[in-house]
């Protein structure tokens, strides 16, 4: 194994697999590592894990990275110039049911991660933080540079945790860490667990489809590809050592938004759904739950001014893509 492979954890996952095809296509050596868990289907996982496994220049470990010896192991065996850490437990309605889950994954896992680039030599740490963040912030659109102090579920918290734990290594060890806020990420391959998942199995099946708040809810909506091709090209621009100055930063560490800048109401994604799948969906309306919030827009001026980043994708179009990929995976 050479010394200039990028590590994607999480490559398993929705994000991380798109993202570990993309650096394949571009030609990258990837090491691609995931626990393969339950948290859902794993044979969604298996089917994307089958497509990395055909890239000559793929390397699949299933490990777990709460499991500290394993992942100090790694870490000194190929000594990664490159880490983008996507594997997490993700969800915020789960952290309601099972809090322990996130503080193993999210913040165990984060602290390994962290010692591994510390002692090995590792030039660029990017990591998945959440729009989650923001939690009770009403000030729209969402900036990376508002205070995000009052997290309304233990998801938001432990993605916080990791925002701060990237800073303190940034400072203390000068490792450069870019963290990525992203916003109701979309498309092919996707999570299940997710809204667009959720409402086109529903209306397939004739089921309700739950709509919080009474289907008063905004989503910055962001589709995939969009989301891969900036954080592809954020990998290969290392955040500056700052010295203190006027924008108080002491450390080679930046957070973005990663998002569409334009929320979508929930009803209308239903009606798009509903189009491409040429049936109605049966609505259940509901009150507000716990955890969540009504509206999500991302500030993404950062990512413009630093990358010439613009979300290329409509809703529209990344409907459609999703759908089309979700009736010949599923045959439906």
């Amino acid at each position: 194994m050479s010394h200039d492979a990028v590590l994607v954890t999480g490559a398993a996952g929705f994000i991380g697999f798109h993202l570990a095809q993309r650096l394949l296509s571009s030609g990258c050596e990837v090491v691609g590592l995931d626990t393969v868990n339950s948290y859902y289907d794993p044979k969604l996982k298996e089917a994307r894990l089958k497509i990395l496994k055909s890239h000559l220049n793929f390397t699949f470990l299933k490990l777990d990275l709460t499991d500290r010896s394993s992942t100090k192991s790694l870490f000194e065996q190929h000594l990664f110039p490159v880490v983008i850490h996507l594997a997490a437990q993700a969800g915020v309605r789960y952290s309601l049911e099972n809090p322990h889950a996130y503080i193993d994954a999210n913040i165990e896992g984060f602290i390994n991660v962290l010692e591994g680039c510390r002692y090995n030599e590792c030039k660029h740490l990017l990591f998945a933080s959440s729009s989650s963040v923001y939690g009770a912030n009403t000030k729209l659109p969402l900036s990376v540079h508002d205070n995000v102090d009052h997290p309304i579920s233990l998801y938001a918290a432990s993605k916080k945790a990791n925002e701060l734990m990237a800073h303190a290594y940034s400072h203390l060890y000068r490792i450069p860490t870019t963290g990525l806020r992203f916003f109701t990420v979309y498309g092919p391959w996707g999570r299940p667990d997710m809204a667009m998942f959720i409402f086109a199995k529903a209306i397939l099946n004739g089921t309700p489809i739950k709509l919080f708040n009474h289907g008063n809810m905004r989503r910055d909506f962001t589709y995939i590809d969009d989301v891969t091709r900036v954080v592809s090209r954020l990998a290969n621009h290392v955040p500056a050592d700052h010295v203190p100055g006027d924008d108080g930063l002491v450390a080679p560490a930046r957070v973005y938004n990663v998002g569409n800048h334009h929320p979508e109401e929930l009803t209308h994604v239903v009606s798009l759904l509903e189009k491409e799948l040429g049936r109605a969906a049966v609505r259940d309306m509901l009150p507000m739950q716990p955890g969540d919030v009504t509206e999500t827009f991302a500030d993404v001026e950062d990512l413009m001014r630093d990358f010439g980043f613009s979300p290329a994708t409509s809703i529209e179009d990344g409907i459609h893509h999703f759908v089309a990929w979700y009736r010949d995976h599923y045959k439906v």
